[in-house]
């Protein structure tokens, strides 16, 4: 999946807390519903557990959505608090990149690198 380099596509944050126990057909309908956004659309939808230690990106790809999850092992993830009159914020690709990497969206800081021996 190369989304993250491609031209044309749009990353969206799902602002706050999201049950992490939705999977494509729930966080789907919350880009629809509670967002006013389209799912099918040339875009990331990433979404955050409240502990901010593990996100998840939809992505629809021609005939299919993608899912990713990603957990760190240590430490959490920059994420931004839900404004009521903004439940999303729109960023970059490279933003995301940032934030992926344990980074907030806004500076260029990055965690220690984790050495995991041990998967829970």
């Amino acid at each position: 999946m190369g989304a993250l380099g491609a031209s044309g596509i749009r990353v969206y944050l799902a602002c706050g807390a999201t049950d992490m126990r939705k999977s494509i057909d729930g966080l789907a309908g919350l880009v629809q519903a509670r967002f006013q956004l389209d799912p099918f659309a040339p875009a990331l939808f990433v979404f955050c557990n409240r502990q901010r230690d593990k996100l998840k990106i939809l992505y629809w790809d021609h005939n299919g959505f993608w899912l990713l999850y990603r957990r760190l092992e240590r430490g959490h993830f920059q994420w931004p608090q839900a404004v009521q009159d903004a439940p999303t914020r729109a960023i970059s690709p490279r933003q995301l990149q940032w934030l992926l990497d344990g980074l907030a969206v806004d500076q260029r800081h990055a965690h220690a690198p984790v050495r995991a021996r041990t998967a829970v």
